[in-house]
């Protein structure tokens, strides 16, 4: 069997990516999605190797001493999330995957995989249109989002790292964008 491929997510928060993974996912069942482990503990009713590889932070930093992430960020002080090579290498086998990940991450993933790999970085039109998504959400502080679109600001110069960039101004077109971009890499 050929082996899958690996298309990775990337965006500023309010971009549309979110919507546009689920999007895909419906639309092709060719994909899994990626797995990442974490060192924060299980929330709800999460499980070990499903919603997350849950580890300790000392078992997480054993595992990158080991050399086995594709990428991993320590995000707070021993909060760790990353991708776990064994994990990828075996879905792979099976199937396409998809990746949500952070700006970093993303060009991690990207110089890891190489052609072997398509990086779409989704953003929304301009900063002042994210703003006001973020607002209409309804979920979340004045001061948090004015934090999450400085952040933005600083996530969007990582778009020139991407294979290709969709610009979610109207979310049919960017499904429609979406589709074909994936369609003809899935195809080379």
């Amino acid at each position: 069997m050929k082996k899958g491929k690996v298309v990775i997510f990337s965006a500023p928060s309010g971009s549309g990516k979110s919507t546009l993974v689920h999007f895909l996912m419906k639309q092709d069942p060719s994909f899994g999605f990626s797995v990442s482990a974490t060192s924060r503990p299980p929330r709800g009713e999460e499980k070990h190797g499903v919603d997350y590889y849950f580890f300790t932070p000392d078992e997480f930093r054993a595992r990158i001493a080991a050399d086995e992430f594709v990428e991993y960020e320590e995000v707070y002080p021993g909060r760790f999330y990353g991708t776990l090579k064994s994990q990828v290498e075996h879905q792979l086998e099976q199937q396409n995957i998809l990746f949500d990940v952070d700006v970093k991450g993303g060009c991690s993933l990207k110089r890891y995989y190489g052609e072997r790999a398509l990086f779409i970085f989704v953003q929304a039109p301009s900063i002042d249109v994210l703003r006001e998504r973020l607002i209409g959400r309804g979920d979340t502080s004045m001061e948090e989002i004015e934090k999450r679109v400085s952040k933005a600001e600083y996530e969007m110069t990582f778009a020139k790292f991407a294979d290709r960039v969709i610009v979610n101004d109207n979310l049919d077109k960017a499904k429609l964008d979406l589709m074909a971009i994936v369609e003809k890499f899935l195809n080379e």
